[in-house]
């Protein structure tokens, strides 16, 4: 391959990455044509794609920015999956699930946030982790946790003082009736 060539080849790469922060790899040898087009669509659908790549120009292409440190999983075949507005946790669930269907996929590890996680243990640890929408999620509920418990301790009190209101106000009825003398009931005239 001619260095002009390789020169295309790397800029192209570092076009597809940039934006991306976090990717998998996965070692594609062994996957058939058609397996490889049902992956593919099955990433496309979740917003990811699939780039195999020849490391020596990975390694070159992508050695500053947002993936630097991410070298160490290139070793034999390699493809990368990645996508610029998806969750790591979603990529490594999709790895998953792709290596469930098919035991030839071998799980290389996962990159982000400058950390390497290496294999398929690797690969599991980060499917763990809360997607973005489930860790906001996560978060305004702890903000509102408290006010919701306040709002129920105020709601249980506010009904504790109503029934002694209640309560009070049917004892002064009570006492009202109990105090105000029954009118006699005006004797009847004798009968002849």
């Amino acid at each position: 391959m001619s260095k002009y060539v390789k020169n295309l080849i790397m800029r192209d790469l570092a076009e597809r990455l940039k934006g991306v922060d976090s990717l998998g790899v996965i070692n594609p040898r062994g996957i058939n044509a058609i397996k490889n087009n049902q992956i593919r669509r099955k990433l496309r659908q979740a917003g990811l794609k699939m780039t195999v790549v020849k490391n020596s120009l990975a390694k070159r292409s992508l050695t500053d920015g947002q993936l630097k440190g991410f070298e160490s999983l290139l070793d034999g075949p390699s493809a990368l999956i990645y996508g610029a507005k998806t969750s790591v946790s979603t990529i490594a669930r999709l790895m998953l699930d792709q290596k469930k269907t098919d035991e030839k996929i071998e799980l290389r590890g996962m990159y982000f946030d400058g950390e390497v996680y290496l294999g398929e243990k690797g690969v599991q640890q980060v499917s763990k982790l809360p997607t973005r929408e489930e860790a906001v999620a996560n978060i305004v509920a702890a903000i509102l946790s408290p006010g919701r418990k306040l709002g129920g301790i105020l709601k249980d009190q506010a009904g504790k003082i109503a029934a002694i209101l209640k309560t009070v106000e049917e004892r002064a009825k009570e006492k009202e009736a109990a105090a105000t003398p029954v009118a006699a009931a005006p004797e009847a005239a004798p009968t002849a």
